[in-house]
């Protein structure tokens, strides 16, 4: 399947200069999710995964259903602020400023193995930030999955230590 033309490409969103991949058009194709869905449990589906970890807001769409067809449980890392239990909490640098992700403290037992989903990788900070979370807490991250990957931004240079895997790359803006 051609994922490439159910993505949308948004010019100059949020911000002049950026070319925004919008999955909404993927996911409103019944046979591009299912593909999406489908590729990423085969590619997973003797890793013995515990817990697959969704990063606010798209990554919990396809992380929760592939955390189901994986019979696995499903983790949110949300933004600050947004989870109501005892929670740890993990910074990370921005082209300007800061941002920070949270996960509940709670969320994975020391030694479970972890998928990690979202859908886009551009420069990896998010995912990083997310990683050492479940890293704090003694998880075992078995790879990194994306729909998308913006190559050209060598994310793969910040998150070298782990498996990563996309079905889409893109290689230029």
């Amino acid at each position: 399947m051609n994922l490439l033309s159910t993505i949308r490409t948004v010019p100059n969103f949020p911000t002049p200069g950026i070319m925004f991949r919008d999955i909404t058009t993927l996911l409103k194709d019944k046979d591009a999710l299912a593909y999406c869905v489908d590729t990423l449990y085969e590619r997973y589906k003797d890793e013995r995964i515990d817990k697959v970890v969704g990063i606010e807001s798209r990554g919990f769409i396809l992380g929760a259903a592939l955390a189901y067809k994986l019979g696995a449980g499903f983790i949110p890392v949300r933004k600050p602020n947004k989870l109501p239990a005892a929670k740890i909490r993990r910074e990370y640098q921005l082209e300007y400023g800061s941002d920070a992700v949270e996960m509940h403290a709670d969320a994975v037992a020391r030694g479970e193995r972890v998928l990690m989903q979202d859908d886009l990788l551009a420069t990896g900070g998010t995912m990083s930030a997310a990683c050492s979370l479940v890293e704090e807490l003694g998880g075992t991250i078995v790879s990194l999955s994306f729909i998308i990957e913006l190559s050209f931004l060598h994310p793969r240079e910040r998150l070298k230590h782990y498996d990563i895997f996309s079905l889409v790359q893109y290689d230029k803006e």
